[in-house]
């Protein structure tokens, strides 16, 4: 079985930078023949805030002529406790009436596919709970099948054991409770988006994915990440109780860099990321 997992691709109406990237990955995907799309989260620009940014995006997925499954990212559905933009009941609602759940499993070839809200992570709250609980049956019930599980955030960046990072991967109590669930459940796979660098890499029996965005490549505005700079996807070839991942350029695709563009897309954040790069 083919998976191919998109990232990133940060779809408005409104601010269409990274929009004309669609059609290449479209005719990509076609060529390639992939039998699921997993997308990971950031599927538009601000969804968080404008409904008509996920009506828009949804409405370029479904041109996709094989079944998508998508988890949200934080330009969807906010983000940490103190950020500008919040996840809340307001923004999950709204996810899940227009695309649908914000974490789910479906089974093909085999193997249990797992989408989680990787956003619920950090808030020790009920809805987190749910989420736990909820990931605990799924693995459980699966049936001899193994499992690769796709989130928007990274569990770590630059170690396992590393301590909060903040905006870039699952904070430390959480990531611990993941990595318990994991290693007891034969999960093969944990494949992220968010950092917009693609990387490849394996943690206690489990293969480890950062999955290149569609939009845009981030120069200088931002820490440096392991990996590579660029955009693309990424094929996942699932056998029997194997997965090989390849990280790919896209063919056609243009790699924008946010740092030229960034008072104009995201311009609430533009201060922050400047201050951060000093």
């Amino acid at each position: 079985m083919r998976i191919v997992q998109i990232s990133d691709t940060h779809f408005s109406p409104t601010k269409s930078h990274f929009n004309d990237n669609w059609e290449p990955v479209v005719r990509w995907i076609e060529t390639i023949g992939a039998d699921v799309v997993v997308h990971t989260g950031d599927l538009t620009v601000d969804g968080a805030d404008q409904e008509e940014d996920i009506v828009f995006a949804m409405d370029l997925l479904r041109r996709l002529p094989v079944p998508v499954l998508i988890v949200p990212g934080n330009h969807d559905v906010g983000h940490l406790p103190g950020s500008d933009q919040q996840v809340n009941a307001f923004r999950l609602a709204r996810w899940r009436r227009l695309v649908g759940p914000d974490f789910w499993f479906s089974d093909h070839g085999g193997w249990r596919l797992i989408g989680l809200d990787s956003l619920l992570l950090g808030f020790d709250d009920a809805e987190e709970e749910r989420q736990f609980r909820w990931l605990a049956d799924a693995l459980e019930s699966r049936d001899g099948r193994p499992v690769a599980i796709f989130a928007h955030k990274p569990l770590f960046v630059d170690d396992p054991a590393e301590g909060d990072t903040g905006y870039w991967s699952v904070r430390p109590k959480q990531r611990q409770r993941l990595y318990g669930l994991m290693a007891e459940n034969d999960v093969k796979l944990h494949a992220s988006g968010h950092l917009h660098w693609a990387w490849q890499g394996h943690h206690a029996g489990t293969d480890l994915v950062w999955a290149p965005p569609t939009s845009f490549i981030i120069d200088k505005l931002e820490r440096e990440m392991p990996g590579e700079r660029l955009v693309g996807a990424v094929v996942h070839h699932l056998g029997e109780g194997r997965i090989d991942s390849e990280i790919v350029a896209v063919p056609g695709l243009k790699p924008y860099v946010l740092d030229h563009m960034v008072e104009e897309v995201y311009p609430q954040a533009a201060k922050k990321l400047v201050g951060a790069a000093r």
